[in-house]
């Protein structure tokens, strides 16, 4: 098996194997518990490309709305009117900043395929959202540090991506198949992520998280 000795969310390198499939193996990171594919695995850009041109996510999709209502529901009840956001890895249907807008935000659209504006990271927002985007990411812990600079303090950081619970419930996880995912976080991970970056943490459902910056 491809081993990789490195975790591309903590830089650990207390890495084992966790599991493999007919498609590619995946590995667990002891220090994070972070589970991910290596990079050999990874689609080139194009292809991925190609994966994220196949789905239909419309702004006015009444079912998207109600799955991304899941986020922005808790986080809006947590914002001042009028705040500040950015939707990364917002695709080329942004329901959620639309929904958000509706509710009185300012939000700033960015998606490294549809919306590759890098000037828009360069920015402070009250609030950062990523929804099915972090398990997208090659290089989670540059990301998500590089989303985490752009918060002041008081700032929110919501998250909705689906958490691996063990290997018996991975074998059979339909989440892992979808070639463009290739990292799968956990509760763990996410406790470990707020405890290294001094972050409040809220797990809302099975796959809703809320960081917020202290």
């Amino acid at each position: 098996m491809l081993r990789e000795s490195h975790c591309p969310l903590c830089s650990g390198t207390t890495v084992t194997d966790f599991f493999v499939d007919q498609r590619r193996p995946y590995r667990r990171c002891g220090d994070c518990a972070l589970v991910f594919v290596p990079r050999a695995f990874f689609l080139d850009r194009e292809a991925e490309r190609r994966e994220y041109d196949l789905h239909r996510n419309e702004v006015n999709d009444l079912g998207y709305r109600r799955f991304l209502s899941r986020l922005s529901e808790p986080l809006l009840q947590r914002l001042t009117p009028g705040a500040s956001g950015l939707d990364f890895g917002c695709g080329p249907g942004p329901a959620l900043a639309n929904m958000l807008e509706e509710a009185g935000c300012r939000v700033t659209l960015y998606d490294s395929f549809y919306r590759p504006d890098p000037r828009v990271l360069e920015q402070q927002y009250d609030f950062i959202c990523a929804t099915e985007v972090v398990e997208h990411l090659h290089r989670p812990g540059e990301e998500l540090q590089r989303l985490w600079s752009l918060l002041p303090a008081g700032g929110w950081l919501g998250i909705m991506t689906k958490l691996v619970r063990d290997v018996e419930a991975f074998a059979g996880w339909h989440y892992k198949n979808d070639p463009t995912h290739v990292c799968f976080f956990s509760e763990l991970t996410w406790q470990w992520w707020a405890r290294r970056y001094g972050a409040s943490i809220e797990i809302l459902r099975a796959d809703v998280i809320l960081l917020q910056r202290n």
